[in-house]
């Protein structure tokens, strides 16, 4: 059984959050003096440090509460904060399915977190035979999937996917960054079923807003109160947030633009197969080929 406060390092678990005077206030306006702020300036002032309107329109959006939400200074650092929350550094592990994302990789060894690395299957399809037997590993405390993969394209079988979450007891991280060009719907609405579940989600792809660096995890709420607590106090300005929330807005135009990326994507892949130097194009759910 999947136990939350075990799996979470002791230090994590004892650790007081940097607070401010600010996170006990709940209004929008009033004299501020705690924070020694510049009374002139547009962006005087400290933002939101929970993100509270963004992640209202965004839970609206994704169809989850807003206290499943966790946003970052990309999926990066929900990334490498999942480590920081669930691996002990120079004694845990984690398991990538290679070719995958190299974040993956870079994070985890920034964290001295040993990566297990097995190959994907033809067809980058996950080697369930090899990989079952490494889910007893007591060490092993987080795997990786990317779906829609990244470099591959490819949508993981859903029945894999499923296989993993049912029998591992560490944090399953399945990277969706490419799941709004995907034609299956996202694993988000998941999470209760499977409390081991973290979806990542960003802006960067499909909604255009990869300056702003915006990321996201969808996750059962005691997940994302850990992330709350680990997470530096302001990862997200307020411009950013000012800018995300104005182009959430606009769906319609989202819509016709995945729409248009999606038509082009195929006039790509039909274009390559035409070339005689090209073998083959491999089928794509995400937004490249």
């Amino acid at each position: 059984m999947f136990n939350l406060e075990k799996l979470v390092r002791s230090n994590i678990r004892q650790l007081q959050p940097y607070t401010s005077a600010r996170d006990e206030f709940s209004g929008t306006e009033g004299i501020f003096l705690d924070a020694n702020e510049n009374p002139f300036g547009t962006y005087n002032r400290y933002p939101d440090p929970y993100q509270t309107a963004l992640k209202s329109r965004l839970a609206q959006i994704k169809a989850v509460p807003p206290e499943q939400l966790f946003l970052g200074n990309g999926s990066d650092e929900v990334i490498d904060l999942l480590l920081r929350i669930f691996c002990t550094p120079g004694e845990d592990q984690a398991l990538i399915f290679t070719p995958t994302y190299g974040m993956y990789e870079v994070c985890a060894h920034i964290n001295d977190v040993k990566l297990l690395r097995l190959p994907l299957l033809e067809g980058f399809q996950i080697d369930l035979e090899n990989a079952l037997p490494m889910l007893f590993n007591p060490r092993l405390k987080m795997i990786f999937l990317c779906s829609p993969n990244n470099p591959s394209g490819n949508l993981l079988q859903a029945s894999d996917i499923e296989t993993l979450l049912q029998h591992f007891k560490g944090i399953v991280v399945l990277d969706e960054a490419y799941v709004d060009f995907s034609p299956l719907p996202s694993w988000s609405g998941k999470t209760a079923q499977y409390p081991n579940l973290v979806v990542l989600q960003t802006l960067s792809k499909a909604w255009g807003l990869a300056g702003l660096r915006i990321g996201m995890a969808i996750a059962q709420a005691g997940i994302i109160a850990y992330l709350n607590k680990v997470k530096p106090p302001y990862n997200i300005s307020s411009q950013n947030q000012q800018t995300a929330l104005a182009a959430l807005q606009r769906t319609a135009t989202f819509r016709e633009q995945v729409s248009v990326i999606a038509s082009e994507k195929n006039r790509m892949e039909q274009a390559l197969t035409a070339l005689d130097f090209v073998e083959k194009v491999y089928p794509s759910d995400a937004n490249f080929c």
